[in-house]
């Protein structure tokens, strides 16, 4: 965020409580080894518009002299990144491109200025300003309301050791930081239960973050085999102590009936909460239970104008959810295109910044909606949710508005216009959606999918013509 910031020559004050660069992954993930790929020799050059694609997890930069690539800490022999190489990554993005951080400055307070804007409470003292933008991340512990559950360890407080040799260990959850950890003891624990409400989502069937990715499949391998480990649906009502560990309490979903287990530890993998502070005071919506802001499209509070959040909690903006698929923004392969967007709509909005949108030649208008299609990473990283927009006025002619969220074009009026966005149907086609506004009635298109993702034959170009017909 700070670098796109600095990039449109907006100034700003960028503070952490943390030591240095790195964040969270200074910890997490617990288990050391990341879930999204970044491969080391990937089938396009790291220059591509297509690269980002092939690397979830690297930074964007507009300078050459500043990319910070996290493959240039790994070894090829895998394409998950470990936790320390991409901590290395952060911290070298930030040393070669110069990012000005105030490292163990905490926010502690917020209020509104008495002539509009907002005031920050640090621990060295206040910040002034229009607007405030909260990275915080979804970075403390959450657990639900369960009696008995305040005696169990979550995730972030969890330790590969022996203690799990030979003894039955229960998971509090079925998602990606569950299966993380039933990963982690596999060669350990004599039997693994996983329960949650909810059958486990597998990312690689929904092309969601929120599941199990390939790195954490082995424990679900087991459970399909009967290998000694079991995912439950069922919800946990109490959890007591008994003489030999403990004894949990629960409800079928899935398969009505009741459950009693024993078991020697417990763990809780029940998810994360965004670190608000003080700002629900100033009547900051919020939803999930309570743990994610309710944002607009462009990532501002739906309730306290000014306040805005970069990283993974800019999925508080949920998008147009096509085909139930939410958007890849709690991760960094999604949020980094955010940030760029945000900061040029800061810049427009708040800054009265003239940013150009380049003219675009009627015939070039089909071939460059389609290149975007086939090659753009914003595109891939964030399915159905961001897109490439052009518009269409009879005096001033066609112009390139850029990359747009989604749900902003689709429920805003305005000039005759055209998003492309790439859209991965229930079948798991991957295929190019049209979206065209006409007369401020937007109609919703979707072109052939193909199985090597090459979206700019001829026959896609006709249907794309088709689509623009009268607009060009």
């Amino acid at each position: 965020m700070s670098y796109f910031l600095s990039a449109l020559g907006l100034r700003h004050a960028m503070i952490s409580a943390d030591p240095g660069p790195g964040g969270m992954f200074r910890q997490f993930p617990l288990f050391q080894k990341l879930n999204s790929w970044s491969k080391p020799y990937p089938p396009v050059a790291p220059t591509s518009r297509h690269y980002a694609w092939y690397d979830w997890n690297s930074l964007l930069a507009d300078d050459a002299a500043q990319h910070v690539l996290v493959p240039e800490f790994m070894d090829g022999s895998t394409y998950f990144p470990t936790r320390e190489q991409m901590e290395l990554g952060l911290v070298t993005f930030a040393e070669r491109a110069a990012i000005a951080v105030r490292y163990g400055c905490r926010w502690e307070s917020t209020r509104r200025a008495e002539g509009g804007g907002l005031v920050l409470g640090t621990s060295d003292g206040e910040y002034a300003c229009r607007v405030a933008i909260f990275a915080v991340g979804m970075a403390e512990p959450w657990k639900p309301v369960v009696p008995g559950i305040d005696m169990v360890p979550h995730y972030a407080e969890a330790k590969i050791s022996r203690q799990y040799a030979g003894r039955t260990v229960f998971i509090l959850g079925k998602r990606t930081s569950a299966f993380e950890m039933a990963d982690a003891i596999l060669p350990w624990a004599r039997q693994i239960v996983l329960l949650s409400p909810r059958p486990p989502l597998l990312s690689i069937n929904t092309r969601s973050t929120a599941g199990v990715r390939a790195r954490y499949l082995l424990p679900y391998e087991d459970y399909v085999l009967g290998g000694g480990v079991f995912a439950i649906d069922a919800a946990v009502s109490r959890i007591e102590r008994a003489a030999a560990g403990y004894r949990i309490y629960a409800s079928g979903t899935t398969r009505p009936g009741d459950f009693i287990f024993d078991v020697d530890l417990v763990l809780a993998a029940t998810g994360w909460t965004t670190p608000l502070g003080d700002l629900r005071t100033l009547g900051l919506a919020t939803f999930a239970q309570d743990r994610i802001p309710a944002l607009t499209p462009f990532w501002e509070s739906t309730t306290v104008p000014g306040i805005f959040f970069a990283g993974a909690t800019t999925q508080g903006a949920v998008g147009l959810r096509k085909y139930g698929i939410p958007s890849n923004s709690g991760g960094v392969g999604g949020f980094r295109h955010n940030a760029r967007v945000l900061a040029a709509y800061l810049g427009r909005r708040h800054f009265g910044l003239d940013l150009p949108k380049p003219r675009v030649s009627p015939d070039r208008v089909v071939p460059y909606l389609l290149s975007e299609a086939s090659t753009a990473a914003e595109l891939w990283n964030q399915r159905s949710y961001l897109a490439r927009v052009v518009s269409f006025d009879a005096s001033d002619g066609i112009r390139d508005d850029g990359i747009l969220p989604l749900q902003f074009f689709v429920d805003s009026p305005g000039a005759d216009a055209a998003a492309v966005v790439l859209e991965t149907d229930q079948s798991g086609d991957n295929h190019p959606a049209v979206y065209v506004r006409r007369g401020n009635q937007v109609s919703e298109h979707a072109l052939d999918g193909d199985p090597l993702l090459n979206f700019q034959s001829p026959r896609h170009a006709e249907q794309l013509s088709a689509l623009l017909k009268g607009l060009l």
